[in-house]
């Protein structure tokens, strides 16, 4: 995800000069290509995420449109305070951008497992936040974010996912869902890069004769409130797929958006639990740990559909 984001970025700097990408020390391999090409537009504020999101702001404020740019909690949870004062707050055009959501860094331990960012971005007041499920969707939201007014939130997995969808997402637009697959059993719906194995969850449900919807939403906040209640209208179970605590993120979203259309449809949120994670390994390895992979998704969904 993080290659297509920093080709779709080496993209949008060419047509405006005014787009200024600004990282927290890292990511000098992914984004080496953009700083020799834009040097001009690329600043590193070093180790220092709040100062580095204070500067965008301020920048912001000349008339650019700014990106911070880091390794999971660090460019969200580490600088909270400055997101919501210095940059949502003033509506500032500064675009938040996380690489490695969810369990990406999972060998790094729990300082480095990014499972509550949604969470907490979606509860500040006008930031908007994006979680694209595949490099195919990140091509497709960057600009659409870039063209966002006010302080927005990206969400990326690392480098090297699979290309889910079939073919480019073209045309798209904040925040229309996605459809991967169609059913007529029971709608999975996939917020990030768990997208790979809900998609795969889809496949081990066929298997045992259900016939599963798959949708994703590259857009968390807002949420595509038709998709849901179509969605609502021709299921009478939707399951929630995440890597992010079960607490206030994506699948609190479908709730809420459920509740208020008062179609009585059954949601069922898959994610990480409302713990800490205690234990380091590969991403994969702690999907499997927390119940976030595909034969957990398939055998979760299964149960609830049985117990109907």
């Amino acid at each position: 995800m993080r290659d297509a984001f920093c080709r779709c970025l080496m993209r949008e700097a060419a047509k405006d000069s005014r787009l200024v990408l600004i990282t927290g020390d890292l990511g000098f391999g992914v984004l080496k290509p953009f700083w020799e090409t834009y040097p001009d537009q690329f600043i590193n504020a070093g180790i220092a995420e709040q100062s580095m999101t204070g500067l965008a702001a301020g920048l912001s404020r000349t008339g650019r449109t700014v990106l911070t740019y880091s390794i999971g909690n660090f460019p969200t949870l580490r600088c909270l305070e400055q997101i919501r004062n210095d940059c949502a707050y003033h509506r500032a055009d500064v675009k938040i951008v996380c690489v490695g959501g969810g369990f990406v860094y999972g060998s790094l331990g729990m300082s480095h497992h990014a499972t509550e960012d949604i969470a907490v971005m979606r509860a500040l007041p006008g930031v908007t936040v994006f979680a694209p499920g595949d490099p195919a969707e990140v091509e497709a939201v960057v600009p659409v974010m870039l063209k966002t007014p006010g302080t927005c939130y990206l969400r990326l997995g690392r480098g090297g996912e699979k290309i889910v969808h079939p073919e480019p997402v073209t045309g798209w637009e904040a925040p229309k869902a996605l459809t991967l697959r169609t059913g007529a059993d029971v709608a999975l719906l996939s917020a990030g890069g768990i997208l790979t194995q809900t998609v795969s969850a889809a496949s081990l449900l066929a298997q045992k004769g259900i016939s599963a919807e798959v949708v994703s939403f590259p857009c968390v906040k807002p949420l595509d409130q038709d998709a849901i209640d179509a969605l609502c209208r021709r299921f009478r179970h939707l399951v929630t797929v995440e890597e992010h605590t079960v607490v206030g993120g994506f699948g609190s979203a479908v709730c809420e958006a459920v509740a208020e259309g008062g179609s009585g449809v059954r949601v069922h949120r898959i994610g990480m639990p409302d713990v800490y994670s205690e234990i380091v390994g590969s991403q994969q390895y702690l999907r499997s740990a927390y119940g976030l992979d595909d034969e957990a998704i398939c055998a979760k969904t299964a149960a609830w559909l049985e117990n109907e």
